[in-house]
């Protein structure tokens, strides 16, 4: 029978992924246990950014204006199903509640300590698990319909210049030179050559669990529905009654990181962001950037197994079934937007986006112990924000000053 490991991680996505070899890189016994195995969840279809100027949160005025007009056309960016809105209703409240401007200034201060310490924890990351080819660095083009659209966005650009950031605005000839091929109608543009990319993101996580594997690290399939701890360990209890223990537990689940965590008392607003895709063949259209058509809640992506269409935002939880006609819709406006891409041979792919209510992830010790660390709950950013959460995991565990103040990120905050 094989020794407890120093460490269980939940979860084979790239976050979990991630903190699992920062924790190896500190001398730790580790294993890593997922209901699928690596890269089945999120971390598969997402648009494979890294998305470090992107520090504003989701809950914030800018959205609070859009979300009347996005949730009146039912396959617009942002929807939430008729029977599924009672349900939501109280995770909505909240979200609401953070929209405030002091909400969001306190938001923005986290989230661009978190992005910051990601964006210098990620190349050297990426080096040390010999995936640093797979980085890309070609920036990403934010298109505008009119000079109105353009106008809304400034104060966003605005906040990321006092942060550093950097950006330029252009018109139609600058965008043309940069990404030919765009339709008319998109008049301006905002470009940020610090938006980088990953060649792919489930290649990318499959490649960083095999280094796990190679180094040491074991990698196992249970569902795990629950957490005991007894002070001294923390035990696992998987389906069929299996019971795995070890020193400390990283949650590191996705969607269903907040059904785990209240078995141990921690009672986590986690939503499911339903994100859907098409991913077209490498051929299908000459992308040289990536591009977001923020009006429209989507973006364009080239990864190296193909042109990614993919976005918007259904609040619909873990159970309903996919509902295609949202990949349909967005590939439809793509190829208004792009009228040289050529949609056919795409494949779609629906996945559940963790989120809570601030646009902040939970990052931090359980109420009822310090053996058991949360990392969960990024939304949008799990990519982004991957080598940063696992810094922070190895030093909450290890017992080190973490890198960036974490109280924003506390489970315990709601």
């Amino acid at each position: 029978m094989a020794p407890d490991p120093d460490v269980f991680v939940v979860g084979a996505g790239v976050i979990g992924i991630s903190a699992a070899l920062a924790l190896q890189a500190r001398g730790l016994s580790v294993a890593v246990v997922d209901r699928e195995g690596p890269a089945a969840g999120a971390s598969a279809g997402n648009a494979g950014a890294f998305a470090f100027t992107d520090i504003l949160p989701l809950a914030s005025p800018g959205i609070l204006r859009k979300a009347p007009k996005w949730l009146l056309d039912p396959l617009g960016p942002l929807s939430v199903p008729t029977a599924y809105a009672l349900q939501i209703a109280p995770w909505m409240f909240r979200f609401w509640r953070a929209c405030s401007p002091r909400n969001v200034a306190h938001s923005t201060v986290a989230q661009t300590a978190l992005m910051d310490l990601s964006r210098a924890e990620l190349e050297p990351f990426l080096h040390a698990t010999g995936t640093a080819a797979m980085l890309r660095k070609d920036g990403n083009l934010q298109v505008y319909e009119s000079e109105a659209e353009f106008q809304v966005s400034l104060p966003g650009w605005r906040v990321r210049a006092e942060h550093g950031i950097d950006f330029r605005h252009m018109g139609a000839a600058e965008m043309a030179d940069l990404q030919p091929g765009l339709a008319p109608r998109f008049g301006l543009a905002t470009f940020t050559p610090g938006w980088y990319s990953i060649a792919d993101p489930k290649l990318y996580t499959i490649a960083l669990a095999e280094r796990f594997r190679q180094q040491g690290g074991a990698l196992l399939r249970d569902e795990i529905w629950g957490l005991e701890t007894d002070g001294n360990s923390v035990t696992l209890l998987g389906a069929g009654g299996v019971r795995r223990r070890a020193g400390h537990v990283v949650l590191a689940a996705g969607a269903f990181s907040h059904r785990i965590a209240r078995t141990i008392g921690d009672r986590i607003p986690l939503e499911t962001e339903r994100g859907y895709n098409t991913t077209l063949p490498a051929d299908a259209f000459d992308l040289r950037t990536q591009i977001t058509f923020g009006g429209h809640g989507f973006v364009i992506t080239r990864l190296s197994t193909g042109i990614r269409v993919g976005g918007a935002v259904e609040f619909g939880g873990l159970s309903r079934p996919p509902d295609f006609r949202r990949s349909e819709a967005m590939l439809a406006k793509a190829r208004a937007f792009l009228p040289g891409l050529r949609p056919e041979g795409g494949v779609q792919w629906m996945g559940f986006r963790p989120s809570l209510p601030d646009s902040l992830p939970a990052i931090g010790r359980a109420r009822a112990t310090s053996r058991v660390i949360h990392a969960f709950g990024h939304g949008h950013l799990g990519l982004t924000q991957s080598a940063g959460t696992a810094r922070l995991v190895a030093d909450l565990v290890t017992g080190r000053a973490p890198a960036i103040e974490i109280a924003p990120f506390s489970p315990q905050r709601f």
